[in-house]
């Protein structure tokens, strides 16, 4: 078995829509980046890539190339579940928090969770979503940003 963690953070501005876990959360503002800027799956995304010691995020979907601008990062989750399978990995499970003063999201955890649980081909309760805010401190806590964690296990396929 192997271990990876991920992190991601993003802005929260106008004039974009706020993608996380793969679903449309009803706000004012949402995440700038390059694809949709979906916080949690970037986590997920590079805590996978680290469990199988497969670099970053970066560096596979670079913001430099324009095939992945606006992608939804649902499709990046995919092709990182694929880049795993081909090293010889299965997703063991996921555990991620998103910290974000505003909008609420414990309505929207559920929908986060089957998403995620149906692009790794695993059951939804090896899938964890947690949501927190900031308590009002610093940056997120002013409503400016999203972070996001997330610790994933791998095994190696025919290891018991």
């Amino acid at each position: 078995m192997r271990i990876g963690f991920g992190y991601d953070s993003h802005r929260l501005v106008e004039g974009r829509r706020l993608i996380l876990g793969g679903i449309e959360v009803p706000h004012e503002k949402g995440l700038l980046g390059h694809s949709d800027a979906d916080a949690l799956i970037h986590a997920i995304c590079d805590a996978i890539l680290g469990a199988i010691a497969g670099g970053d995020m970066g560096r596979h979907f670079p913001d430099t190339d324009p095939l992945y601008k606006d992608v939804s990062s649902m499709n990046l989750l995919h092709g990182v579940r694929t880049m795993a399978e081909e090293k010889g990995f299965t997703i063991n499970n996921v555990d991620s928090t998103i910290v974000l003063e505003k909008p609420k999201l414990a309505g929207f955890l559920h929908e986060m969770v089957t998403n995620i649980s149906d692009v790794l081909r695993i059951s939804s309760d090896r899938v964890n979503v947690k949501a927190k805010t900031n308590e009002g401190m610093g940056i997120l806590g002013r409503n400016e940003g999203v972070v996001a964690f997330a610790v994933v296990s791998v095994m190696e396929r025919g290891s018991v």
